[in-house]
């Protein structure tokens, strides 16, 4: 590959390119995994159930990635990746600051879910940015750069929640407000980064070489077979708002100290991303078998009566994030040429989003009914993730 050519074109090294990428990554995690952080508790004050809880958290994440199912050939078709990318970040950090004076439940339900819709109108478009990049870096190191980027973000913005918590006595406006300033700078940063490098696509060579209609070309068999291994292991992994829910209302945790285990689980995140990442690139998918293992741990770790136990589930729960958020991402880029990778995105998250929709109200659920059968269930759907990520191995083959 020819490097300084690629430099020339794209006036950053591909390095450099996701660096300043995990920069809009960072700053955007600092608004609204600052929020996430809180939602359980926040809803909880607002007058909602576990289960009223589960479903919101779970529909946020059903949206962030069923609507990708749009969005995702939507890029293909049009080629607005930044376009996508920006619009989709202006959403999500418009939508925090408003949660945090919504004085009714639902206003404060459609702003949670307002904030994930963002992230389903950007993400494809994001991702195909980055794996043009991370083609030339290494696509599991890559990829796991801009996740550890991404959650230094996630440590400071649930940090600086706690912090304003503190301050001013379990205020979630100003707790939310503050986190415009970080908003903005995602959207100046980005666009100086959109006029530096206007198509990534140069950094991959196969993209500049492949046929330029979009959308061209059938999805390979073991992309689907690949996304029906996500899928699966979603519909077990519990969102951090059930968590929080039971650390609160058990009286654990004060929800104020919260944000500081929500803090913790993404530093863990991003010890995972950079650990799997780096296990990817030398053994390949094989790697993703720890998800489903991470996540069981999720269900009979963070749902007992023990503070240090249940904190214990929630570093867990931030090591499985980790891997669905680089490596799994990753996986897909490896799988799809690159003219049908967006839509490969979307679709991919569609089937996650159906997934985490099935999780949030299922562990949702079961939490009010029984824990044991919570753990039992999980436990069993994670089996079957195991299983299909045996056959993705021989679809491969």
């Amino acid at each position: 590959m020819d490097v300084d050519a690629d430099r020339s074109t794209a006036r950053m090294s591909p390095w450099r390119f996701v660096v300043w990428f995990g920069t809009v990554s960072l700053l955007a995690d600092v608004v609204y995994e600052g929020a996430r952080s809180i939602t359980g508790p926040l809803l909880a004050s607002l007058g909602a159930s576990a289960l009223l809880v589960g479903v919101v958290t779970g529909a946020g994440e059903a949206a962030a990635l069923g609507l990708r199912l749009v969005f995702g050939p939507l890029a293909d078709r049009t080629g607005r990746f930044w376009g996508l990318t920006i619009g989709g970040y202006a959403l999500t950090v418009a939508s925090v600051p408003l949660l945090g004076i919504a004085g009714v439940l639902w206003a404060a339900c459609a702003l949670v879910i307002a904030e994930r819709v963002g992230k389903a109108v950007r993400s494809p478009a994001k991702d195909t940015l980055l794996s043009h990049a991370a083609a030339a870096t290494g696509r599991g190191r890559g990829f796991a750069v801009h996740e550890a980027l991404d959650q230094i973000g996630a440590l400071a913005g649930p940090l600086l929640v706690a912090g304003v918590l503190a301050l001013t006595g379990n205020a979630y406006g100003p707790a939310l407000g503050v986190l415009a300033v970080p908003g903005i700078a995602v959207l100046l940063v980005l666009v100086r980064l959109r006029a530096r490098v206007p198509s990534p696509r140069d950094y991959e060579p196969e993209a500049r070489a492949a046929a330029p209609e979009p959308g061209a070309g059938r999805l390979p068999r073991a992309f689907w077979t690949y996304a029906a291994f996500t899928a699966v292991t979603t519909s077990g992994f519990a969102p951090f708002g059930v968590l929080s829910f039971h650390l609160v209302e058990r009286h654990l945790l004060s929800a104020a100290w919260v944000p500081v285990l929500y803090a913790a689980a993404m530093a863990v995140d991003a010890v995972a991303a950079l650990a799997t990442g780096w296990l990817y690139d030398r053994i390949g998918p094989r790697v993703l078998v720890a998800l489903p293992v991470l996540t069981a741990g999720v269900a009979a770790l963070a749902f007992t009566g023990t503070v240090a136990v249940a904190a214990a589930g929630s570093l867990v729960w931030g090591a499985a994030m980790g891997i669905q958020e680089s490596t799994l991402r990753a996986t897909v880029a490896d799988l799809v040429p690159a003219g049908r990778r967006a839509t490969a995105y979307g679709l991919f998250a569609g089937a996650v989003g159906a997934g985490s929709l099935v999780g949030g109200a299922l562990t949702g659920g079961l939490y009010g009914y029984s824990i044991p059968l919570l753990v039992t269930v999980v436990v069993a759907v994670q089996v079957l993730a195991v299983a299909l990520l045996a056959a993705l191995r021989a679809t491969r083959r």
